[in-house]
């Protein structure tokens, strides 16, 4: 799940009113239940493996054996499957907003019709190839001096493009209640710095592609190979100079290092060479007096490398850029050539997608709350909503019971998380309050021109943030997402329309299946606002210390079992697992499907478990649902790429990784000492 920041229920009572609150979701409006299934593809069971030895592939190893990753995927698993029929839902809206001819001038059925249908016209985009970007590629060629290159970037930041460095307008992880303008390091077409400072083998030979990929775009633009050949060396060589001064993704982890609070005064001496005034009354940044600059190192080194490169680089390194961030939506051979490394070389996916399903997630992207409006109307049940909303009120009780039981922490500190408990907020389904895209204009002229036309109406509507109080009611996802999240900063959870389908809810399902994966995502999602990051945030929001320093080293203490029981997980080749860069997620996993576990008890409200389905018993199928959660196959290339860049461990360890350090596990299928599941008792993290 995705633990980044991106109505409002606040969870403000005391223990004896959440726990009253505990009762079975499957309980029907006239309190009679359902007759439910396993919710288990007990076909998928490979019974030649034994769930003692590895139990993640004993639930899924048929359905590992019979999904074969499809030509235009990076892997295929749950959800996959999930998206697929999301999307036939969503193309069915998509088409017929497209054929609408009676939809009205400005409303979201034109918006989204006229976006998606120039997205399919191939013979249009074939036929302009890169003249859509002609008005942009002759502002680069315009740029003379330092202040129009500064004017330049702040031009493309706004469109979407992200050259030199990145910058937002989010909430103050200080102050959460004021909004503060935020900038970061950025710059690289390559999905990691490490990918510009390593030097092993698979490295260099990214490197090599990259640039030749580079080169072969600039032929594409129509420059001379021997050319193309020289920007593509300008282009690496700027890049690599960036990248040796970014932080790593480990670093990237600690908020409190990216938290450096600056004056303009003190921006300008940090950066002389570099007019930020120019750069932030482009994008329309007036009246602040301070900024957050997320990595002072990098910014030391671009304003070397902005007065130590050339104005002709630089507008190398620009056009790059923008070709780069525009390539998907344009003409077939440069959406080829784009798919040809990013797809092909770094992820080793064989072929393109098809346009339609392109169409529709570049839609998604840029009208995210248009499409969302519509498939919750035609598809998404407030039954759903209510009875995930039911398991959170469940998990939050049951978090409170563990918070209270936990002998490595103290009372003080247990106050302060059991305040932050109360305090989370929860967001279901869809939001309250839909985007208004009312001075938003799409035309039916250029698929990359609606594109660019919708990333600066973002940007506009983020820097209008400025001043204003925070908008507790926005939301980081759009509502198809199979995805959910929590953001620190608001203190919240997140569940989108999109994952509160089968696999992750079931509504014929039994309860223990339904704990087992969606009330162990919501718990996961619960449990970011205790990892090894959220847990420097407040109740509030606020990146805040609430914890005794003997909490805080027997936490750490904690964290690093589960450090170094995921960096001896050898993933492919002599690849390994980064403990450092997921454990906030194997934290969270390790939380949520605990404190589900229990939430599940609890609903049982004292009875007995019901009876075995299928041969397994409660206890069981609760444990079966979580790994089967996390079926999925993927492309070698894919998972190195996902190894080096991503806080999350490949599916197979986040099925198998939490449960041998869960005695609950242990017990519903017996596990003993000699089985590869097991791990010694004093070797066992127990965190949440």
């Amino acid at each position: 799940m995705n633990s980044n920041v991106l109505k409002i229920t606040v969870i403000a009572s005391a223990a004896v009113v959440a726990l009253a609150s505990f009762k079975a979701i499957h309980n029907s409006a006239s309190g009679t239940p359902k007759t439910k299934n396993s919710g288990i593809d007990i076909a998928n069971i490979d019974s030649t493996i034994k769930p003692t030895d590895d139990f993640y592939q004993y639930v899924n190893g048929k359905w590992l054996k019979n999904n074969p990753i499809p030509e235009t995927e990076s892997r295929w698993g749950s959800f996959n499957e999930l998206e697929k029929t999301n999307k036939a839902k969503l193309k069915t809206i998509l088409e017929g907003a497209a054929a609408d001819k009676t939809a009205k001038p400005g409303s979201n059925t034109q918006k989204i019709g006229d976006f998606y249908s120039l997205a399919m016209d191939s013979t249009k985009l074939n036929k302009d190839g890169f003249s859509p970007l002609k008005a942009e590629f002759d502002k680069i060629n315009n740029v003379k001096t330092s202040d129009d290159l500064a004017k330049e970037v702040a031009h493309l930041h706004m469109m979407g493009v992200g050259p030199m460095f990145g910058g937002y307008v989010g909430q103050d992880p200080k102050i959460s209640t004021e909004y503060i303008t935020q900038l970061f390091q950025g710059g690289l077409s390559l999905p990691d710095r490490d990918y510009y400072t390593n030097t092993d083998d698979r490295t260099l030979d990214i490197q090599k592609a990259y640039i030749s990929h580079i080169t072969k775009m600039f032929v594409l633009m129509g420059d001379k190979a021997e050319d193309a050949a020289k920007e593509a060396k300008v282009i690496f060589d700027i890049e690599t100079n960036l990248a040796k001064s970014s932080m790593t993704k480990v670093e990237l982890r600690d908020p409190e290092k990216q938290y450096n609070k600056k004056t303009l005064k003190e921006l300008a001496d940090l950066t002389p060479n570099f007019k930020w005034e120019i750069y932030f009354n482009e994008l329309g940044i007036k009246n602040i007096s301070n900024v957050i600059v997320g990595q002072p190192l990098f910014f030391t080194e671009f304003n070397s490398d902005f007065k130590a490169v050339s104005i002709a680089d630089w507008k190398t390194y620009l056009r790059w850029n923008l070709i780069d961030a525009t390539a998907s939506k344009l003409s077939d051979d440069i959406v080829n050539e784009h798919f040809a490394f990013y797809g092909k070389k770094l992820l080793g996916i064989p072929a393109l997608k098809p346009r339609w399903k392109r169409a529709l997630e570049a839609t998604d992207g840029s009208l995210g709350d248009a499409l969302g409006q519509v498939f919750v109307e035609k598809y998404f049940t407030e039954d759903s909503k209510k009875r995930v909303d039911q398991m959170v009120t469940n998990l939050i009780a049951a978090y409170r019971v563990r918070i209270d039981s936990r002998d490595w922490m103290s009372a003080e500190t247990k106050k302060e998380a059991n305040v932050k408990l109360d305090k989370v907020m929860r967001k279901l389904g869809y939001p309250d309050k839909w985007k208004d895209y009312t001075s938003l204009e799409i035309k039916h002229d250029s698929y990359v021109q609606n594109f660019m036309r919708a990333n600066e109406f973002e940007f506009k509507f983020m820097v209008n943030k400025l001043g204003k109080p925070v908008d507790r009611t926005e939301w980081g996802m759009t509502t198809p997402t199979i995805n959910a999240y929590y953001n620190p900063s608001l203190n919240e959870i997140v569940f989108p329309a999109g994952i509160m389908q089968p696999i992750f809810f079931n509504p014929d399902a039994d309860d223990a299946v339904n704990y087992g994966i969606m009330g162990a995502i919501i718990g996961h999602e619960l449990t970011h606002g205790f990892d090894d990051e959220g847990c420097q945030f407040d109740a509030d929001g606020n990146l805040k210390n609430w914890w005794t320093d003997t909490d805080k080293a027997n936490f750490k203490a904690k964290t690093d079992m589960l450090v170094k029981q995921f960096n001896d997980y050898v993933a492919v080749d002599n690849m390994h697992v980064n403990g450092e860069l997921t454990l906030g997620e194997n934290i969270a996993d390790l939380g949520g499907l605990t404190i589900s576990y229990y939430a599940f008890k609890k609903s049982l409200a004292g009875k007995p478990a019901p009876a075995k389905i299928d041969g397994y018993t409660a206890e069981q199928r609760f444990f079966l649902a979580w790994a089967q959660g996390w079926r999925g196959n993927m492309r070698d290339a894919a998972l190195k790429n996902q190894l080096q860049t991503n806080p999350h461990a490949p599916g197979n360890f986040r099925g198998n990784g939490p449960l041998t350090n869960m005695q609950e596990f242990y017990d519903a299928f017996g596990v003993k000492p000699g089985d590869k599941m097991y791990r010694p008792k004093a070797e066992r993290a127990e965190i949440w």
